[in-house]
């Protein structure tokens, strides 16, 4: 493979990495801020337990790590069709991650031997990283001029280059409207319970110079009151049809909050993000996680023993609560079954 194919990162900062020797390079993100370890492995089976562990995380980044997955599935000599199931069943909300797979296993439809497979997949995985990161800049792009005169905004979760190939969607708007003279101060809920806000959020926007301030969730609210908050803008897991919008957890509250005190409220997402098979956010599976991410804190117990616990990762905003949602192919507004169609042109994603 020649150094211009193996070449998947952008002046921006990439969190995954596909090496030349055929192995894939990753950063650890649930040690950040405090560490800034990576991982390097040939074994798919890493990749898998990664996405699940949240080593890896955010919805356009764990497509490109399942594409990845499989290459090195291929590469070992393993079932790409068993290496597939595993690697989609890591985390069921997050449609990126079985569009990734999904195309990856229709490119090599038509192959036969395993170095052909190997090498289509390897590609098709390079094209994939590839093309999230132009993506991601047209977004940003798009959210700018989309952004005019706003000052200051409020994200939540973390929607950026760690969540990405490279650059961002959310972050992305942001990162553009700063390099515009535009956005000049971002608030950043903190993000419960596992604080992707305030570790991974915020450590982005200290790299780039960009001022911000980390809030706790259920301060959002009262900020938006005051007046102190221009606009609202986040990622997303999943897209359906009609616009509804399926993030992370605590989203949902945001959009109603804006919407009450009439802030727009902004999504960035590619169009692999979008899933026109769904009617509505009814539709979407929601992940459960593991009730110990709310009872403890690390090791330490900090709700009484025995205690129910209910930890959704996601939740849905309904599109009525979204003011406009920021693509790489250009904005889409209500009606949202229109519009999205619209952005995705001739490449509506293909499910299944």
């Amino acid at each position: 493979m020649s150094k211009e194919a193996s070449e998947t990162t952008d002046t921006a900062f990439a969190p995954i990495k596909w090496l030349p020797q055929g192995k894939v390079r990753f950063l650890d993100q649930t040690l950040l801020p405090n560490e800034e370890r990576w991982i390097e492995t040939d074994d798919y089976r890493v990749i898998g337990e990664a996405i699940r562990r949240l080593r890896v995380r955010g919805a356009p980044l764990i497509g490109i790590a399942g594409a990845y997955g499989l290459a090195l599935a291929a590469g070992a000599g393993e079932s790409i069709e068993a290496a597939a199931a595993e690697l989609r069943s890591t985390r069921p909300t997050a449609v990126n991650l079985s569009w990734a797979l999904d195309r990856c296993m229709r490119a090599v439809d038509d192959l036969v031997g395993a170095d052909s497979v190997r090498e289509r997949l390897t590609a098709e995985a390079i094209a994939i990283h590839q093309e999230d990161i132009a993506a991601n800049h047209n977004i940003g792009k798009h959210g700018a001029a989309l952004l005019g005169s706003t000052r200051v905004v409020l994200t939540h979760c973390n929607a950026g280059a760690l969540a990405t190939g490279g650059y961002g969607t959310a972050l992305g708007v942001i990162r553009s409207a700063h390099k515009d003279g535009r956005v000049k101060h971002v608030y950043v809920d903190e993000t419960r319970p596992l604080l992707q806000g305030t570790r991974l959020t915020a450590w982005e926007l200290e790299r780039d110079g960009i001022v911000c301030t980390v809030i706790v969730d259920s301060a959002a609210g009262s900020y938006m009151r005051r007046g102190g908050i221009d606009a609202v803008i986040t990622g997303a897991d999943r897209i359906t049809a009609n616009g509804d919008v399926a993030n992370k957890i605590g989203t949902y509250s945001l959009a109603v909050l804006a919407s009450e005190n009439n802030i727009p409220f902004y999504v960035a997402a590619p169009t692999s993000t979008l899933d026109l098979s769904l009617a509505s956010g009814d539709d979407i599976p929601i992940e459960q996680r593991s009730p110990d991410e709310i009872t403890s804190v690390g090791s330490q117990a900090v709700a009484p023993a025995g205690v129910e616990a209910k930890n959704p990762a996601f939740d849905v905003t309904p599109n009525e609560y979204v003011t406009a949602i920021i693509t790489e192919n250009g904005v889409a507004r209500p009606p949202y079954t229109a519009s999205l169609r619209e952005v995705c042109g001739s490449e509506v994603p293909v499910r299944g």
